[in-house]
């Protein structure tokens, strides 16, 4: 009878494991490539500081729009005149984005979908005036009813995640929150 030589656990190197690590480290490797590649608001632009212009001008508006909604670029012609109309709507606005700037810059850590909540406590006229950004970026409304502006429909930012998959209406069907009303008995 011939024994055959027994290997120990510690001859061997499981294959399980190489493969495992291997796997582990290509879906590493692929989150990455995509989160860079789609330029989601948590990727490498969040190693950075931010560093926006000085001041509450246009220029300004636009570095403190890029940072709360996460976007590298933004349309040149829809913020200037987004910025037009909050400034016409509020006579605090441009000091407002000058505060909010040096706001963000002091508070490099805080992720952008949380500066809301992180200004509530500290200033509640900032907290509002990030809100009325955000608003006008995404629903493309500036004001409040009845006078309430439409300056941006089918390019407004609530479109994108969709766009891929539905067609984009590129006329507004009635007044803004018209199918919040109650219809008229005939």
């Amino acid at each position: 009878m011939t024994h055959a030589r027994i290997r120990r656990p510690r001859d061997v190197q499981p294959a399980s494991t190489r493969r495992e690590f291997v796997l582990g480290a290509s879906a590493c490797a692929a989150a990455l490539a995509v989160t860079a590649t789609i330029g989601l608001p948590f990727a490498s632009q969040r190693a950075f500081a931010f560093t926006p212009p000085a001041g509450g001008g246009l220029d300004a508006f636009t570095a403190l729009s890029k940072q709360l909604t996460g976007r590298a670029a933004l349309d040149a012609t829809l913020a200037s005149r987004i910025y037009d109309a909050l400034s016409k709507a509020d006579s605090a606005f441009v000091a407002d984005v000058a505060a909010l700037n040096t706001w963000l810059k002091t508070h490099g850590g805080v992720p952008s979908d949380t500066v809301t909540a992180a200004l509530a406590s500290e200033d509640a006229r900032l907290s509002k005036t990030v809100g009325h950004i955000v608003r006008a970026w995404y629903l493309g409304l500036v004001g409040e009813l009845p006078t309430v502006q439409v300056l941006a429909y089918e390019h407004a930012l609530m479109f994108d995640p969709v766009n891929d998959v539905l067609t984009i209406p590129s006329y507004c069907r009635d007044v803004p929150y018209y199918w919040a009303s109650k219809p008229t008995v005939a």
